[in-house]
């Protein structure tokens, strides 16, 4: 019996960090750094963290789309993803690499990746992710 015991301790021990992802919330973020974006979305990415936008999130925020599964990211009715061109032309370069296929081709469909923000949200934007 005392095994048994042990060995369900052991195993709900083991569980409980799988089953609660930690949600992150992003909203008002205008971004910043390219390079200090790409280091915080793979440090939450590889802690398999959940992501919910709340709001705003623009220029190099965007970059959580590039690095978080989709059925790890969730919008609200107020999400807003803003992109736009990086300062210098090998910066708008790394952006479209991080961006998946599918978000790529919306920017273009947009106009690009100019130094004006162009904008994914509500309606189209839960083409892309699903709603909290």
């Amino acid at each position: 019996m005392r095994f048994w015991r042990i060995a369900l301790t052991a195993i709900l021990i083991l569980a409980a960090p799988l089953a609660r992802a930690e949600t992150v919330e992003v909203g008002g973020d205008h971004g910043g750094l390219v390079v200090l974006y790409q280091q915080k979305w793979e440090k939450l990415a590889a802690q398999k963290v959940n992501i919910r936008i709340v709001g705003i999130c623009a220029s190099a925020c965007t970059l959580l789309t590039g690095y978080f599964p989709r059925k790890d990211i969730c919008v609200t009715p107020d999400a807003a993803l803003g992109f736009h061109a990086g300062t210098f032309p090998f910066v708008t370069d790394a952006l479209l690499r991080i961006y998946p296929e599918d978000i790529r081709k919306w920017i273009d469909a947009h106009g690009g990746l100019t130094f004006s923000l162009i904008w994914l949200q509500r309606p189209e934007i839960y083409k892309f992710f699903r709603k909290c």
